[in-house]
């Protein structure tokens, strides 16, 4: 019996090189609610944000960014919204805050300090990074952009997968 060899596309001995365009100050930033409603189908909201390249321009969410956010999911789930939050310092933004104590519909709560595994958001990062983003080398930015969308989509498209990273924090959701 003979064993297959491995293949590769590159010569034996010599490194494969990958030359990918671009520039490397370009970043997409994503902002993400996970929905949780007993008796409902669980929901992901997203936001994507490109950074323009400008060195005076932003390059990830500003609280009006977040705002918006939450106006869109507060039209798109019809209802109040209790939010669990991680410390991100934009999170706890004066504004912001100030934005959210006028909302009668809206409720913050903030995880502990670095608790990623109470988080179901970072289940559905993991989830990108593992899928759709792994294995690719990205040409142009708008590559990149195109296939985090795609596979955020494919993500809401599969409310299980969305439960599944509520489970996995340990964390349960309970009628009101």
């Amino acid at each position: 019996m003979t064993l297959p060899q491995a293949k590769t596309w590159s010569q034996r001995g010599h490194t494969p090189v990958v030359r990918v365009r671009g520039r490397s100050r370009r970043r997409i930033s994503i902002a993400a609610l996970t929905c949780y409603k007993p008796g409902h189908r669980s929901s992901l909201i997203y936001r994507p944000r490109r950074d323009d390249g400008r060195r005076d321009g932003r390059k990830s969410f500003s609280w009006r960014d977040y705002r918006d956010l939450l106006i869109a999911a507060h039209q798109q789930l019809g209802g109040p919204i209790v939010l669990v939050w991680d410390n991100l310092n934009v999170h706890k933004a004066a504004d912001l805050r100030q934005w959210a104590a006028a909302r009668e519909w809206l409720t913050i709560y903030h995880l502990p300090p670095y608790a990623p595994a109470l988080n179901p958001v970072e289940g559905i990062w993991s989830l990108l990074r593992r899928g759709w983003l792994s294995n690719v080398a990205f040409s142009t930015p708008e590559r990149l952009d195109q296939r985090i969308r795609r596979g955020l989509r494919l993500i809401q498209y599969r409310s299980h997968l969305i439960d599944g990273c509520l489970a996995e924090t340990g964390l349960t959701i309970g009628p009101a």
